[in-house]
């Protein structure tokens, strides 16, 4: 083989990572369902019961998934915990799903946990073990078909973080990042946003990413309720979420505080209040 032929191959390969690596975040249009994200803390039981209705409320086949937190690793009570609320607001079925295997989280009988899911939801603790166990495996296209079918994911704390492609991991001024999985595109989202005061560390990983249209800091008790079809999201809870515009050219930066029933649009991040109840 010539310095050109193996010049050719690597740059092929490299193309065809870079086609799949693009084309995970740019498949957001083939993703129709919703999304709740929030920010940490107590769940609000509307918010709860707001994930229940769009999942189908009583016929609603919700699976969740404890891999971020160290108890997922617990058997018996410990691991009925994380199921015990979705059970409470009358969901027809409510499955866990955990492992800390890649391998186990490509095997077809693993996955089939969520082939007939109409929900996802991801427990609070630390989001990068999520991604080290999914992130690119066939359990991740199988989250991501779960919406394309007009399904919801939703997640607090630390499953706020992993929504986004770029991925706060950790840090109090400024930011660790990773690779999320990318279910909302073109943004950050930071989580306890106002309640541990971390507007600041979001600036710093929007001027670090300038490729990234905007940041959302979600506070405790509140959710960014995103409608991926319809390309809009409202807020839900007790707190604020609050969306920060990079500068561009002469704008200055732009901040929108934001309370429960308003609301904007996706891609351009632009406030439109309560957009979303005003279209229902």
């Amino acid at each position: 083989m010539t310095r050109n032929d193996v010049f050719v191959r690597s740059l092929v390969i490299i193309l065809g990572l870079g086609a799949i690596l693009g084309g995970s975040e740019g498949r957001s249009e083939e993703l129709v369902g919703h999304l709740v994200i929030c920010g940490g803390g107590g769940l609000p039981d509307a918010v709860r019961g707001k994930f229940v209705e769009l999942a189908g409320g009583p016929k609603a086949r919700i699976v969740v998934v404890p891999t971020a937190s160290e108890d997922a690793d617990a058997d018996g009570p410990a691991l009925d915990e994380f199921l015990a609320p979705w059970r409470k607001h009358g969901a027809a079925s409510v499955k866990l799903l955990h492992t800390r295997s890649r391998a186990e989280a490509d095997k077809p009988e693993f996955v089939a946990a969520l082939d007939d899911a109409d929900a996802v939801w991801f427990s609070g603790g630390d989001q990068s073990r999520v991604t080290d166990a999914y992130l690119g495996t066939a359990t991740d296209a199988a989250f991501r078909k779960v919406l394309a079918r007009g399904g919801v994911l939703g997640g607090t704390s630390a499953g706020a973080a992993l929504m986004t492609r770029v991925m706060i991991t950790g840090g109090t001024e400024k930011a660790s990042v990773g690779t999320g999985f990318g279910f909302l595109p073109g943004v950050v989202v930071d989580q306890h946003a106002l309640r541990r005061s971390r507007l600041n560390r979001l600036l710093g990983v929007l001027g670090d990413h300038p490729e990234v249209a905007a940041g959302v800091a979600i506070d405790e008790s509140t959710a960014l309720i995103v409608d991926l079809g319809a390309k809009r999201w409202e807020v839900g809870g007790a707190s604020y979420v609050v969306v920060l515009k990079p500068s561009k050219a002469a704008a200055p930066l732009r901040i929108d505080v934001l309370h429960a029933g308003q609301g904007g649009e996706l891609g351009s991040w632009d406030v439109k209040d309560r957009v979303i109840q005003q279209n229902r």
